[in-house]
């Protein structure tokens, strides 16, 4: 039987997975120049290292407090807690009453967690917008197009505040691509149980494609946001749905199906 899916859907999960490798590749860069000294702003004002969580904030804060027209953000690894919401909710009320844009990416995970969805809930309200993805690459704020923060090394301990512009056009490229892919967070069905169909067929595609490339469970989970637990209860779907008997048996069949 012929596939009758257009061509823009059936290379869809190829296409995310490209963009997402090809800004991981940019933040390993990054991170390999961040092992050297830090470079001080006034060495070098269009790349600056940020050390620790109380600069990091700083410098965040200060970026967003004078932002004049966009604010974008990616959060990845799934819900934040009720505290971390609760404190930025006021922020985000701030911003929008000053006229400035608000747009926020999630992963799929984020859908499923209480505190997270009235958090989108109110500032949705307040004009915000939020829209959440299979996957990310790691986690980005850009502000006005004109300066974007992200990690400088793997437990986030260190940042880069990034104005070269050609930099930030790339990232914020990256973002706006990502957005457009992206789903419109839901509020109604209202119970998980319920939403899950909206975005587990994507959820499912994302695992068969890392599963595919060799990722091992630890590496899946973290970049989709979820437990590793969770990421075998998927799993265990995923082998049932293709009558895979282990997962050895499951990599055969997907590899099938690709070719």
């Amino acid at each position: 039987m012929r596939d009758h899916t257009p061509t823009a859907v059936r290379d869809l999960p190829e296409l995310t997975t490209t963009l997402v490798e090809i800004s991981r590749q940019l933040h390993a860069q990054v991170s390999e120049v961040a092992m050297a000294p830090p470079v001080r702003p006034e060495e070098n004002g269009s790349l600056v290292y940020l050390e620790g969580l109380p600069e990091i904030n700083r410098a965040i804060r200060g970026a967003v407090e004078g932002a004049r027209t966009q604010i974008l953000t990616a959060q990845p690894d799934g819900p934040r807690t009720k505290s971390v919401l609760t404190a930025a909710l006021e922020t985000v009320r701030a911003q929008l009453d000053a006229g400035v844009a608000n747009r926020t990416l999630y992963q799929h995970s984020a859908r499923f967690d209480e505190a997270t969805k009235e958090y989108v809930r109110q500032v949705t309200e307040y004009g915000a917008e939020v829209r959440t993805l299979p996957e990310f690459f790691e986690r980005l704020i850009i502000v006005d197009g004109t300066v974007a923060f992200i990690p400088g090394r793997g437990d986030r301990t260190r940042a880069l505040r990034i104005t070269e512009p050609s930099m930030v056009r790339f990232l914020k490229d990256v973002f706006e691509r990502s957005w457009d892919r992206a789903e419109a967070y839901p509020f109604v069905p209202a119970r998980s149980v319920e939403a899950a169909p909206e975005v587990i067929p994507s959820l499912h595609e994302s695992i068969k494609q890392l599963l595919i490339a060799g990722h091992s469970d630890r590496a899946i989970a973290r970049r989709l946001g979820i437990s590793e637990r969770s990421l075998q209860t998927h799993v265990g779907r995923i082998k049932a749905h293709y009558g895979a008997e282990n997962r050895l048996q499951l990599g055969y069949l997907l590899g099938r199906a690709t070719t």
